[in-house]
């Protein structure tokens, strides 16, 4: 598994060896002992979560807040998605920066998103089907977001805003500074 760090402290892009020949692919998609030795700690998941999105559907930023943050590692097994991950970690050197990157079934990378990080992602293909692991049980009380298109944040969505399908949840999230004035 090559593990790369990427512009926010403690979020990695990792990829997994991939066999392939005339017969298809094979790839390990995780190993807790390969996984906790390329990020360099411990993370204890307790639960897969799994979405089938449609082409422009939007879902994020996304997060639980304090003690039921939670570590992902996330991936798309079908099809494709523009990945974004912000960190809101306010003691963090990276703090309100952001990352992204096209997670898809063919290239097969997955990121990690440590404890206190926003997430999301819009879709890029017809369908995605997107799976990812988290540390913590959902706690609805915990739930919380911030607005796709803030603009302290300033996200580059790749996709035409006049296209992006949101749920009425996503469309009411407040803004970066509400959050963190």
């Amino acid at each position: 598994m090559n593990c790369i760090s990427t512009n926010l402290k403690d979020c990695f892009v990792l990829e997994p060896q991939v066999f392939e020949d005339e017969r298809g692919l094979f790839f390990e998609s995780y190993n807790q002992s390969k996984f906790e030795e390329a990020i360099g700690k411990q993370v204890n998941f307790l639960q897969d979560n799994q979405s089938i999105s449609k082409k422009g559907v939007l879902r994020g930023l996304h997060f639980q807040k304090g003690k039921f943050a939670q570590s992902k590692l996330v991936r798309v097994v079908q099809g494709e998605v523009l990945d974004v991950v912000v960190d809101l970690r306010e003691k963090s050197e990276t703090f309100g920066q952001h990352f992204k990157l096209n997670l898809s079934g063919k290239n097969n990378k997955m990121i990690f998103i440590p404890k206190g990080m926003a997430h999301g992602f819009v879709t890029l293909s017809e369908e995605a089907l997107f799976t990812y692991k988290c540390d913590e049980y959902y706690h609805k009380a915990s739930e919380n977001g911030i607005i796709y298109n803030d603009e302290t944040l300033q996200i580059d969505w790749g996709y035409p805003v006049k296209d992006i399908i949101l749920s009425q949840k996503d469309e009411e999230l407040p803004k970066f500074k509400e959050l963190f004035p």
